[in-house]
C-alpha cells in the first residue's frame, strides 16, 4: 500500500513501528511489556509484516532470529526485563549472526513507572557483544530503525535498539517515507554459522571479537554519533532521552551525542575533550558512558557523582548538577488529590483477594494487574518477584518450610503469566512431588499492559480465530489431578474451594475465572446504590478497596459513574443496605 511522505506528530513507539515498515521488515514477534507494547501493536497494522505475539519473549526472539536466518529482516520487541527472559538466544544469536538484518528493541523504564526493577539493558549489548543503538525522539526512532537494520546486515549481527519511557511514549514531529521492499534473502546451510555446538563455536567466537573491532571503527565515523560545537567551555557526551535534557538545560553548550552506545568511539570522544575546557558525561541510571572514557583515559569533570544513579534525569536535574540556577516552578494553589494504583471497579481479582486475606495465607505473587493486590486494603501478597516466580517460588517456600506450610500458602498467576513461565514451574511441583495450591487467575486477556490477546483467548495479535490453549488440560497434562474452576465473585463457594484444596495431600489448581472489567465485551448491569436507612456503617463494604466506594457523613456512598453493577459490595453487606436504584426507590 503506499502512503505519501508526510509530516506528523508520532509516538516513539508508533515511530518505531514506522522505521520497521519503511526498512521492510516482514516478521515480528513480540512479546507486550510495557514501555514497549506498542511498537508490535502498530505494526501489526501494516499488511506486509507477519505481526504476533509470542508466548514470552525467549520464544519470541528465537522466532525473530529464526526468520532472520530463512532471510527476511525481522525484529522483536520487549521490556528491560523481558531481555532477562530471551537473553539464552541473545548471548548465541551474538555467535551465529544472522542473514537477513535483526533488530531488538528493548525498552528501559528509568523511574520505575511501571516495572519492578531498573536494570540499564546497556550492559547486555556489552555482555552479549552485539551493537546497541538509542534514539532520543521520534524521528529517530524511524531513522535509527533503518540504520540498524543496514549495520546488522553489513557487519552479520542482531542489532539492540535502546528505547525508554519517555521516548516510547511522547510524540515529536516526523517525516515518514515509503516502504523498501527487498527480496528473501538466499537461505545457505551453513553448520559451521548456526549450529553452536562447541567446536564452531569456537571458532564463532573469533568472529565476534574480530567484528566487535570492526564495530569500534564504525563507530568513529558513523552519522549515528554527532558533535554540536558551541561554547567550549562546557562539553557534555550523552545519548538517548538525556541528550533532550541537556539540550533544553545548556542550549550553548557543546554536545556529543551518541547514537551508537555499544561499542562507543574513542578517538571522536578524545578530539571532543580536548576541546571544551569542562567535560560532563549525562546519562541515566549506571556509569556506562562515563566508565568508557575513564578506560580509555579520557578525563570526566562530572559524571555519577553529579547525577547519581537512580531513577530518571530532568531539564531542572541536569541545570542544578552543573550549577544553574533555575526559576522556581509554578505551584497550583489547589492540591491535587493523590491518586494510587488501584484494582478498577468490577475487577475479577478483588473478591480472590480479599478471601485470601481473610484466611490469613500467604500469597506468592506475580507480574500483572493482580500485583495490586498488594495494596491496602486487601494487602493480600507477601512476594511478587518476576514472571512466572509466583508458582516456582510458592514450591521453594514449602519445600523450605515443611510441615503444613503448603495449608497455609497459595501463589497466583494470570492467564497470560502462566503460559509465558509458569507452566514450567507447576510441572516442578508435580515432577518432585510437592503438594502447593497455584490459583490461576483468567480474566480472559492480558490485561496490565492494556488488552493483548494470549494463547488462551482464542484470537491472535491481528484478532485471527486460533486455537485456544486450554488451562485445565494443561494443567491436567503437567500432573495435576486436582484442577477446580470458579468464578471469584462467588465469594462464598470461592472460600469453600479454597479451604478445601488448601488441605489436599497432592498438587491441585484453582481457576478462577471471571473477564476483566474493561473488555469491550463485558455488558454491566447498572450501578448500584446505598440505602442510607439500612446502612449501619459496619464498613465492610470498604474491606473490598473498591475505589466507587467511600465513607460519606458516616455512610457508605457508591459513585454511580464508577461502579460497574459487579454486586461484589453487596455480597458482603449483611444489612441488606446496598440495592440496585430501582430496590432504593421502591
Amino acid at each position: 500500500m503506499r502512503r505519501d511522505r508526510v509530516k506528523q506528530l508520532m509516538l516513539g513507539n508508533q515511530a518505531v513501528a514506522r522505521g520497521l515498515y519503511e526498512a521492510g521488515c516482514r516478521v515480528a514477534s513480540s512479546y507486550p511489556g510495557t514501555p514497549s507494547t506498542e511498537i508490535t501493536e502498530q505494526v501489526s497494522l501494516y499488511e506486509e509484516v507477519y505481526a504476533e505475539w509470542a508466548p514470552n519473549e525467549k520464544v519470541a526472539m528465537e522466532v525473530a532470529l529464526g526468520a532472520s536466518i530463512g532471510g527476511a529482516r525481522s525484529f522483536c520487541a520487549m521490556k528491560h526485563v523481558g531481555l532477562n527472559v530471551a537473553a539464552d538466544p541473545l548471548f548465541t544469536a551474538a555467535y551465529t549472526g544472522v542473514n537477513a538484518g535483526m533488530v531488538i528493541c528493548v525498552a528501559d523504564d528509568q523511574g520505575m513507572h511501571s516495572s519492578q526493577n531498573e536494570q540499564d539493558s546497556r550492559h547486555y549489548a556489552v555482555s552479549a557483544k552485539v551493537p546497541m543503538v538509542e534514539p532520543a525522539d521520534s524521528q529517530e526512532c524511524i531513522d535509527f530503525v533503518k540504520a540498524a537494520y543496514e549495520i546488522s546486515e553489513q557487519f552479520d549481527t542482531p542489532v539492540i535498539l535502546r528505547t525508554c519511557t519517555r521516548v516510547a511514549h511522547s510524540q515529536s514531529i516526523v517525516e515518514t517515507g515509503e516502504r523498501t521492499e527487498l527480496p528473501l534473502r538466499l537461505y545457505t546451510k551453513d553448520p559451521k554459522k548456526y549450529v553452536m555446538m562447541p567446536a564452531n563455536a569456537v571458532g564463532r567466537h573469533v568472529f565476534v571479537e574480530e567484528r566487535m573491532q570492526k564495530l569500534a571503527e564504525f563507530a568513529e565515523t558513523s552519522g549515528l554519533n554527532r558533535v554540536e560545537m558551541g561554547d567550549p567551555k562546557i562539553g557534555i557526551v550523552t545519548a538517548g532521552i538525556c541528550y533532550q535534557y541537556v539540550k533544553e538545560a545548556f542550549p550553548q553548550a557543546s554536545v556529543l551525542k551518541l547514537g551508537m552506545v555499544h561499542p562507543m568511539p574513542v578517538r571522536m570522544i578524545q578530539e571532543f575533550a580536548k576541546q571544551v575546557e569542562m567535560l560532563y558525561v549525562v546519562e541515566e541510571l549506571d556509569p556506562v558512558i562515563e566508565t568508557h572514557c575513564r578506560v580509555n583515559g579520557i578525563r570526566v569533570d562530572g559524571g555519577k557523582n553529579l547525577f547519581g544513579l537512580l531513577g530518571e534525569l530532568s531539564q531542572r536535574k541536569v541545570a542544578q548538577a552543573l550549577g544553574k540556577e533555575c526559576p522556581e516552578p509554578v505551584l497550583f494553589g489547589e492540591q491535587v488529590p493523590v491518586r494510587p494504583p488501584v484494582l478498577c471497579p468490577g475487577c475479577p481479582h478483588r473478591g480472590l483477594f480479599y478471601v485470601l486475606s481473610k484466611l490469613k495465607v500467604m500469597v506468592s505473587g506475580d507480574i500483572g494487574c493482580y500485583t495490586l493486590g498488594a495494596l491496602p486494603p486487601l494487602g493480600a501478597l507477601d512476594t511478587t518477584i518476576c514472571m512466572g516466580a509466583s508458582i516456582s517460588g510458592l514450591h521453594g517456600f514449602n519445600q523450605a518450610r515443611g510441615g503444613d506450610s503448603a495449608q497455609k500458602s497459595v501463589a497466583v498467576i494470570g492467564d497470560s503469566t502462566f503460559i509465558h513461565s509458569g507452566i514450567t514451574g507447576l510441572i516442578d511441583i508435580t515432577y518432585n512431588r510437592g503438594h502447593s495450591t497455584v490459583l490461576v487467575l483468567d480474566n480472559s486477556i492480558t490485561g496490565m499492559t492494556g488488552h493483548q490477546q494470549n494463547p488462551t483467548t482464542g484470537l491472535t495479535l491481528k484478532n485471527q480465530p486460533a486455537p485456544q490453549v486450554g488451562i485445565e488440560k494443561i494443567c491436567g497434562a503437567a500432573g495435576v489431578k486436582r484442577v477446580r474452576v470458579v468464578d471469584p465473585n462467588e465469594l462464598a463457594a470461592l472460600e469453600a474451594i479454597l479451604k478445601e484444596e488448601l488441605t489436599a495431600e497432592e498438587p491441585s489448581v484453582i481457576i478462577t475465572r471471571r473477564p476483566c472489567a474493561l473488555l469491550k465485551q463485558v455488558k454491566h448491569n447498572p450501578p448500584l446504590r446505598v440505602d442510607p436507612e439500612r446502612c449501619k456503617s459496619c464498613k465492610m463494604c470498604m474491606k473490598i478497596g473498591c475505589p466507587a466506594i467511600h465513607m460519606a457523613d458516616g455512610k457508605a456512598v457508591i459513585d454511580d459513574t464508577l461502579c460497574v453493577g459487579c454486586d461484589l459490595c453487596q455480597r458482603m453487606c449483611s444489612f441488606g443496605a446496598i440495592k440496585t436504584s430501582e430496590e432504593v426507590q421502591g
